[in-house]
């Protein structure tokens, strides 16, 4: 995965149109709820964005992926400060607990083999009626893909009701899930394509097949594929309501690491 990144980290920008809109439309949602945070972690942030430095310009923001070349594409000043770009992975953060506010990840935990681990290290890195909000690809997303290519050559995704029954056992409460499907038509089929590789996202799976097919085989490929892809998008949030001795005023951000 961290591979597919850093390779499209200077062509991302131009291709990551659905991860735009999804942002776009997290950020509605944030309309309706009342925070004002003062540090926010957005994992799996890719290039550094400038929604949430706007929305909320006097919070500290962290911008963490696991891609370093993606971090240093994000090199715009934002609305009020400039997030502190941090290189690690979801499932381990290298922050204290209780250490912010609100945790915001669009489009980023369908890359992972298992979101639980992730789902707790959010958990643990919230304090106390910290909010964690969300977005992610459901079963039903690049179904064309999946259909023309075959289903080892496309990533598999997991279901809005066990990413719900993940959230409980990471420790939040009361989750909101819902989803919605996004349909983006193509001028031609091979557009998808260059889309995914541009945006890096091609298949990361660690049972891919791994030899050449040639060029019959991206031929048949183009052929089979309509000129338009689905997407299922998955939304999240939950509050974390846990007991915890934390004083939000002085707790140290980041943790020692191994």
């Amino acid at each position: 995965m961290r591979r597919r990144f850093e390779r499209a980290a200077a062509t991302y920008a131009g291709a990551s149109r659905l991860e735009d809109e999804v942002a776009a439309r997290m950020l509605e949602r944030l309309d309706y709820v009342k925070i004002a945070p003062r540090r926010i972690l957005d994992a799996g942030s890719g290039p550094p964005r400038r929604d949430l430095g706007g929305r909320y310009p006097n919070a500290e923001l962290f911008a963490l992926d696991g891609s370093l070349a993606m971090l240093r594409a994000g090199k715009r000043k934002l609305f009020g400060r400039n997030p502190a770009r941090v290189c690690a992975e979801l499932e381990r953060l290298p922050l204290a607990a209780g250490a912010v506010d609100f945790v915001w990840c669009n489009m980023a935990l369908h890359w992972l083999p298992d979101p639980l681990p992730a789902l707790r290290e959010f958990a643990r890195a919230l304090r106390p009626d910290g909010l964690l909000m969300f977005s992610t690809l459901g079963p039903d997303t690049l179904k064309e893909l999946r259909a023309a290519a075959g289903a080892a050559r496309v990533h598999s995704f997991i279901d809005m009701h066990d990413l719900g029954d993940m959230l409980l056992s990471a420790g939040f409460a009361a989750p909101v899930m819902d989803m919605e499907m996004i349909g983006v038509s193509y001028a031609e089929p091979a557009a998808l394509l260059s889309d995914l590789r541009a945006s890096g996202q091609t298949n990361a799976r660690a049972d891919r097949p791994r030899g050449l097919r040639g060029r019959g085989f991206a031929e048949k490929l183009r052929a089979a594929l309509p000129a338009r892809a689905t997407f299922e998008v998955v939304y999240g949030h939950a509050w974390m309501n846990r007991k915890a001795n934390v004083d939000t005023k002085t707790v140290r951000v980041f943790k020692r690491m191994p």
